[in-house]
């Protein structure tokens, strides 16, 4: 990790909840009290700009569009690794509009000379960011997801692109759409993840790839509550509010908890990491040969 981290976050101005694509998403409850929802949600999310700031990171922010309420979880609009950014091709059509803005967004990041190059997936390749392609940073490789929204076929373009291993997980709910809904490589080398989210062959790849005391397995409520969508800066954890379990078990591996009210963006099915994308991950050493997949 640099001593100061980049973060991109969106403007929360257009954020609401008005469709479902996935089963968290509450279009009901959102519209029973939409002004102070919203109000809620600009609140958390300067919050959470906040919490990032004190932990050493400078955060970026990019502007929302009317009509494309999931702008606000940028995780999803690209991966990025050494100034490398492969943009998102998303699979519903609620946000497709999406893919447009943010690649305009990473243009002007280009001309800041905040990244260097912009990659577009093959034709017909569907897969989401960040949310499914989970950087880490101790084992020097790519947690990817597929299933419910990113295609396993964009593995191979992940490795392609960026020339590191990768971990392919197949995702065995709808509840838990995106990698980064449940599961969060640590700094530590520890990896945070809720088991049923995943086939049982996705729980061997993870066991193969920790040793035993390097899994923390979550309870039903720390990913109900979204608490493995957590951002780490180090040994600060940013996540939504915690379970106390949660909190001690991080406290006994050395991790502080910054905990935040995102309630807002949970009715989404969105929470801390779906809400930021970091753009200055760095590789250990330079370009590796393909290798492949775990």
């Amino acid at each position: 990790m640099t001593s100061h981290p980049l973060i991109l976050m969106t403007d929360p101005g257009h954020y609401e909840v008005s469709y479902q694509i996935n089963p968290w998403m509450r279009p009901d409850a959102w519209a029973e009290c939409a002004k102070a929802r919203t109000e809620a949600a600009r609140g958390a999310s300067a919050a959470l700009c906040a919490a990032l700031q004190a932990a050493g990171a400078r955060v970026e922010i990019t502007p929302g569009r009317p009509g494309l309420p999931d702008m606000v979880f940028p995780a999803n609009a690209a991966i990025v690794l050494d100034r490398t950014a492969l943009m998102a091709r998303f699979r519903h059509p609620e946000r497709q509009g999406e893919e447009g803005p943010f690649r305009e967004a990473f243009e002007a990041l280009r001309a800041r000379r905040l990244i260097d190059e912009i990659v577009t997936l093959p034709d017909g390749v569907v897969q989401e960011g960040a949310g499914d392609a989970h950087w880490d940073s101790h084992r020097q490789m790519f947690w990817t997801g597929f299933g419910p929204r990113s295609a396993k076929e964009a593995d191979a373009v992940i490795r392609d692109v960026f020339g590191r291993p990768t971990a392919p997980l197949e995702l065995a709910t709808q509840q838990f759409y995106h990698l980064d809904t449940c599961l969060c490589p640590l700094p530590g080398g520890e990896v945070l993840y809720f088991p049923p989210a995943f086939t049982e062959e996705g729980r061997r790849t993870i066991a193969g790839l920790t040793d035993t005391d390097q899994r923390i397995e979550a309870s039903p409520e720390d990913a109900a509550t979204f608490c493995v969508n957590a951002v780490a800066l180090g040994r600060t954890l940013v996540m939504a509010r915690a379970p106390q379990r949660l909190k001690a078990v991080l406290a006994e591996r050395g991790y502080r908890v910054v905990e935040i009210d995102l309630s807002p963006f949970i009715l989404s099915g969105g929470a801390a990491f779906c809400m930021t994308l970091r753009l200055d991950h760095v590789a250990a050493r330079t370009r590796l040969p393909l290798v492949a997949n775990a």
